[in-house]
């Protein structure tokens, strides 16, 4: 079923886009298969609705960004990938994360010492000049290790 959604948010099995998570905003999947890893695209605060957690607007137009809330909502929306895959965010062996402003740094490393300790997974965090939206902070991508036996 691979580059399909699964109409009940099951498993696939190479790869492709989840039903339930925010639809890309371009040609891809949320997560491919390659032999025994898992790719998981991109991922950021985005959800299905195309709102984004941790980013509120007042009358004004004036933002309001939360870099500890979107950290969160990007690594539950990352574990709900996984879960497209059989596999979970114990599975991850690697994650990048890309960062608006170096100066969220503080937050986000905090939120991720929630999931992750010195046994988690690999991590690089660089700075980036923007998002494809101006309320996003932070996008990640992660790779995981989930043999394939474990496939449907």
């Amino acid at each position: 079923m691979t580059g399909d959604a699964r109409p009940d948010g099951g498993r696939l099995d190479g790869g492709g886009v989840l039903a339930g998570q925010a639809t890309p905003r371009g040609r891809y999947p949320h997560l491919k298969r390659a032999g025994d890893f898992v790719y998981v695209s991109g991922t950021s605060a985005r959800r299905q609705d195309n709102t984004i957690a941790g980013a509120a607007a007042d009358a004004m137009g004036t933002a309001a960004l939360d870099i500890r809330a979107q950290t969160r909502a990007v690594i539950e929306n990352i574990r709900q990938i996984l879960a497209g895959a059989g596999a979970g965010l114990s599975d991850l062996v690697q994650v990048t994360a890309y960062l608006v402003s170096m100066n969220d740094f503080g937050g986000y490393n905090e939120v991720y010492g929630e999931y992750f300790d010195e046994t988690g997974p690999t991590r690089t965090t660089v700075a980036v000049h923007q998002l494809p939206h101006p309320h996003l902070l932070i996008e990640m991508q992660a790779v995981a290790y989930v043999p394939a036996k474990r496939e449907i």
